[in-house]
């Protein structure tokens, strides 16, 4: 039940810390984000690459993953980064981001595969999707959108995880060609969370709270 229940947990308290929060550039936001970019790029090392190079026939594998990167590339041009903590509404704009909507959506919705059979990755996707809901929501809420609009967005968005993970559980289809779609959602994760880690530093300075928050990060994977 947890795996369907955190996803969709990460979004509500995503929400909530945004209805109390003034700013989307906060020194706790930064650190959670370098914190989750860590967490997940490790539990993917530790648990999700090991068992795709197991399974299918390493060039291959490198080749999924390669295409996984790809596709989160395209996945950008339309969200605009809002994966990794990017987010740019402009306030005076009330026609309502429906390529952002949509990109995101894919992207939870293939999330939720990497759950499918690794209980673990959960937590991955727990944390990284907690302060991405908090820039998204935020920005939703200061722009100039219809608030149903913003409900509902917010709503589909939080079940679109549980839904990957629900159709890679029932699926005869989906489970067969589980590991290339593991592959692929691998490339998704590391081209995320080395964004993540890569950009959130000031003018490319050594952080000593950014530096801690990844030690922390790979440590509690590793003990997971």
């Amino acid at each position: 039940m947890s795996d369907y229940l955190f996803p969709f947990l990460a979004v509500v308290i995503g929400v909530i810390i945004a209805s109390f929060t003034k700013t989307s550039k906060s020194w706790n936001t930064k650190l959670l984000l370098s914190f989750s970019g860590a967490f997940l790029l490790a539990l993917t090392l530790f648990e999700l690459l090991p068992e795709v190079y197991h399974h299918l026939d390493s060039k291959i594998t490198g080749l999924y993953i390669m295409c996984g990167i790809l596709l989160q590339i395209i996945l950008e041009l339309f969200s605009k980064g809002a994966e990794h903590g990017h987010v740019h509404v402009h306030k005076n704009k009330s026609f309502f981001p429906w390529l952002l909507f949509v990109s995101l959506c894919i992207h939870s919705f293939l999330e939720g595969f990497a759950i499918h059979e690794h209980n673990d990755m959960v937590y991955g996707v727990l944390v990284h999707k907690i302060p991405i809901a908090i820039i998204i929501s935020m920005f939703l809420f200061k722009a100039n959108y219809n608030k149903f609009q913003v409900f509902i967005f917010l709503t589909v968005f939080a079940f679109m995880t549980p839904l990957g993970t629900l159709i890679s559980n029932t699926s005869e289809i989906i489970t067969h060609y589980g590991h290339i779609l593991n592959a692929i959602v691998i490339g998704i994760f590391f081209h995320i969370s080395t964004t993540i880690l890569f950009e959130s530093s000031d003018g490319h300075k050594f952080n000593m709270s950014k530096f801690i928050a990844i030690i922390l990060g790979v440590g509690i994977a590793y003990l997971i």
